[in-house]
């Protein structure tokens, strides 16, 4: 099982790389950003289902990325408290020309967390591994930003994000 994820990490970490280009700015830092869900809505009523996923991670947005490529990787537990993990990449595309406001973002990458009697609540989920693709509506004001991440069909997450301090 450890080499099912091993492979699923080098090959997303390959087709990252091969969409980056090159840092335009050297002097740009990029953008980490500290992510936080302290509650997810189900849109339909499982007495199994938790409310509160605790999710914590990263996204790291590097210098010169390709139109704000992300990196991210978060910890949480799932809808049935099971602990799971998320690394994806990701794109953000603003309704402005700066970097502020509205946005549309869409991340993807290898899911793994739902096992057991609740792996098939998760499309193409083997032994607790899973491709997971996530669109999701936010607006970022400054350092700080909130968004609402669509976990298909079954709930919506409420993410808060801080970009830290370079």
């Amino acid at each position: 099982m450890p080499s099912r994820i091993i492979g699923a990490l080098f090959l997303f970490h390959a087709v990252a790389c091969l969409a980056e280009e090159p840092a335009s700015d050297p002097s740009d830092g990029g953008r980490l950003t500290f992510v936080f869900a302290p509650y997810v809505y189900h849109y339909h009523y499982d007495p199994n289902h938790t409310n509160t996923p605790w999710l914590t991670g990263f996204e790291w947005t590097p210098p010169g990325s390709w139109h704000g490529l992300e990196y991210g990787a978060v910890y949480f537990r799932n809808s049935f408290a099971q602990p799971s993990v998320y690394a994806y990449v990701g794109k953000r595309w603003f309704a402005g020309s700066d970097d502020q406001g509205a946005y549309l973002k869409v991340t993807a990458g290898p899911l793994y967390g739902y096992r057991g009697q609740y792996e098939n609540k998760v499309p193409f989920n083997h032994d607790g591994l899973a491709a997971a693709i996530i669109p999701g509506l936010g607006y970022q004001y400054g350092k700080l930003d909130v968004q609402f991440a669509i976990l298909g069909s079954a709930a919506l997450l409420l993410t808060f994000g801080y970009d830290l301090p370079k």
